[in-house]
């Protein structure tokens, strides 16, 4: 199939495939005429690549589920590289939820020595449970 094809069938667009080519994710071959073509395996890659990538993995991220299914595998975490980068980040999530939570706790400490010092100088009382709109510039 060619590019436009592919592209619609992947649900993304004729550019991001070039894109993922050109990242040597996914590997076109080309008909003696030079269009690109594709079959079923190149659009099960792009499908991949996308869910991949909406989970927060990075492009890069994907590599070794791509090469897994590009060895011939049915599943793409099927393969040791994968599973691997699952454990990474999966790791790197936990040290970001970690981060946030600290995070979290800090502004919580903030706003509470906020309220109980009852803000001197405010025009309006403070009120914790309520989200004020800006005044518009």
């Amino acid at each position: 199939m060619r590019i436009g094809e592919a592209a619609r069938r992947a649900g993304t667009t004729t550019r991001a495939l070039r894109f993922y080519e050109s990242q040597g994710l996914l590997d076109a071959d080309r008909s003696a005429n030079g269009y690109r073509e594709y079959d079923e395996r190149d659009v099960r890659v792009v499908v991949e690549i996308r869910s991949l990538q909406a989970e927060g993995l990075s492009l890069e991220e994907t590599r070794p589920f791509v090469e897994c299914l590009r060895a011939g595998h049915d599943a793409s975490d099927s393969c040791a590289d994968s599973f691997e980068m699952y454990s990474h980040k999966l790791a790197e999530v936990d040290a970001q939820i970690e981060r946030l939570q600290a995070i979290r706790a800090a502004l919580l400490t903030r706003q509470a020595a906020a309220a109980a010092r009852a803000i001197v100088g405010c025009r309006a009382p403070l009120d914790l449970n309520v989200d004020r709109e800006r005044p518009s510039s």
